[in-house]
């Protein structure tokens, strides 16, 4: 499938954007990088995440307990994925580049790998939104039907009773399978890898088998084998489950778009700015303990628009973003709260269980 291609209209709707982005950080006299808030944040995660690993690991907890730390493992991964390791793998974590890489090498310290990651996220994922064929992350085939264009199984039906299940094994699936399916395929869906470095195969082979070791070789060593894959089972399906109803209610609720490219000319309807905001929701941007954990995610609007701006800073901008889209008539999709997000997702799935929809 060809990549298709976004109008450049001399007086866009983006450009208009970024220059009221740009005045606003120039006028507060702030960097869109993070600040020392994010810093202490990290740090507090990475410190929770090693004392809950060390606890399970080396002091063998009660099985009550184990089985809660287990939960809140899986909960701080999913939080270092989305504070840390996403605004460094987006150079916004800080406004040095060591920082961000480092701050990226979280990913692959926790199993995933951050040059599949740039390629599937920041390059296709970012670029082509929503767009069946090319965005690979609204692939979930056969298990679910994310958008009316994907071929309908029978499975389909049920989807909006076990999508709970299904979306429990996405951190499984990506540590474990997907990886190596891009890494030997070359490719992610339609879209080819760019080339790897020698250090580039080196980094993918040698934290695969460091992640290997610290969470599966040492955990069966120091507590055997049924226990360990009891732990891992837990801790992995909890934290695919947080990473995965996230991402899906930004993108695949029912205002969002699923657009397509002219048949003929290959082109988008919209300009790329307009197209971010037809196919990405908000959800409960008041809630501040969501909003810390999540790493401003529920901001996605401003995220997909502002990539290289840091989390921190959404809050503020989403003013800014929400005016120029009422000036434009653009619209702006926002969920008050993540229920109301939530019941919007399943109603999609559920309109997409049908064959004839």
């Amino acid at each position: 499938m060809a990549s298709p291609k976004f109008s450049n209209a001399s007086q866009s709707f983006h450009g208009e954007l970024k220059s009221r982005i740009n005045a606003y950080f120039a006028q507060a006299g702030k960097s869109p990088t993070g600040n020392f808030s994010l810093y202490f944040k990290a740090i507090i995660l990475v410190i929770s995440f090693l004392f809950v690993y060390i606890h399970l690991v080396f002091y063998t907890p009660t099985t009550w307990l184990a089985i809660t730390e287990c939960v809140v493992l899986g909960g701080l991964t999913a939080a270092i994925g989305f504070n840390i390791m996403h605004d460094g793998m987006h150079g916004s974590f800080s406004r040095h580049k060591w920082v961000n890489q480092l701050a990226g090498l979280s990913l692959n310290f926790l199993g995933a790998n951050n040059f599949m990651w740039r390629s599937k996220h920041n390059i296709i994922h970012h670029t082509y939104t929503n767009i069946e064929g090319i965005d690979d992350d609204i692939e979930a085939k056969p298990l679910l039907r994310l958008c009316e264009t994907q071929k309908y199984y029978k499975i389909h039906r049920f989807q909006h009773w076990y999508f709970w299940a299904a979306y429990s094994l996405l951190y499984i699936w990506w540590v474990l399978f997907t990886d190596y399916k891009k890494y030997f395929l070359g490719r992610i869906g339609p879209t080819p890898l760019l080339k790897m470095s020698f250090w580039d195969h080196v980094s993918f082979w040698g934290f695969k088998l460091l992640h290997a070791f610290l969470f599966v070789g040492l955990p069966i060593y120091m507590l055997g084998f049924s226990t360990w894959l009891t732990g891992f089972l837990v801790y992995a399906m909890f934290a695919g489950l947080v990473l995965s109803i996230v991402f899906q209610l930004a993108h695949t609720v029912e205002q969002t778009h699923f657009p397509k490219a002219d048949e003929v000319t290959g082109k988008m309807e919209d300009e790329w700015a307009i197209h971010q905001l037809k196919t990405t929701a908000n959800f409960a941007t008041r809630n501040k303990l969501i909003s810390w954990w999540v790493g401003g995610l529920n901001f996605q609007v401003e995220h997909h628009l502002f990539p290289r701006v840091s989390h921190v800073h959404y809050p503020a901008i989403s003013k800014i973003i929400k005016k120029a889209c009422q000036d434009f008539g653009v619209p702006y999709i926002e969920y008050p709260k993540m229920r109301l997000a939530l019941a919007s997702h399943v109603h999609h799935l559920k309109n997409l269980s049908r064959k004839s929809h």
